[in-house]
């Protein structure tokens, strides 16, 4: 319900859900309302949800990236800088994220622009359908939240080839239309 009314634009209202759980909040409550701070641009309330969940987990490398992914989209790179030094003083290492997909009874998992899946091939044809599919229906890449130093065209690959959009088009490969496909991240 935080992570909803955050992507709605109720940024306060959600930070009131999460004060209002009686017994400590989780933190997966607070990550879901900092999350939805960078996507508003409320640097303030990121700063306040980043020292709660810094409290509870202070060695956790994603909760970092976080609030800095929040201060490089409100262009802010000296801060960003330093959230990212701050967490390696501490000695908290980023893991790359991975995505799992089960087609056909075979478990198959991927990471950001994967290459090593025996039907890449296929995989890249079915994102590049899909691609065109969206870009028809007016659809446009919001490539702000990628913070690599990278020209707009790279950004828009890597939003394409994120590891659950590898897994989806592999799914969308191997099974007949309508099968449900079931993503899991990490």
């Amino acid at each position: 319900m935080v992570d909803l009314l955050g992507r709605a634009g109720h940024l306060q209202e959600a930070e009131n859900m999460v004060m209002a759980i009686p017994c400590k909040p989780q933190v997966a409550a607070w990550v879901a309302l900092l999350s939805t701070c960078r996507i508003h641009g409320n640097v303030e309330m990121a700063e306040f949800v980043a020292k709660q969940i810094l409290e509870m987990e202070p060695d956790n490398a994603a909760d970092y990236v976080l609030l800095s992914n929040n201060y490089a989209a409100a262009g802010n790179r000296h801060l960003c800088e330093n959230v990212e030094w701050q967490g390696k003083e501490k000695g908290v290492k980023k893991h790359l994220g991975l995505t799992w997909i089960e087609v056909n009874n075979k478990v198959h998992s991927f990471v950001v622009e994967d290459q090593d899946h025996p039907q890449m091939i296929e995989i890249h044809g079915e994102l590049q359908r899909l691609s065109g599919l969206m870009h028809d229906a007016g659809y446009v890449p919001r490539t702000k939240f990628i913070l690599h130093d990278v020209e707009e065209e790279e950004k828009v690959f890597c939003l394409c080839h994120h590891s659950e959009k590898l897994a989806i088009a592999l799914g969308l490969i191997n099974t007949a239309p309508g099968t449900p496909l079931r993503i899991i991240g990490l």
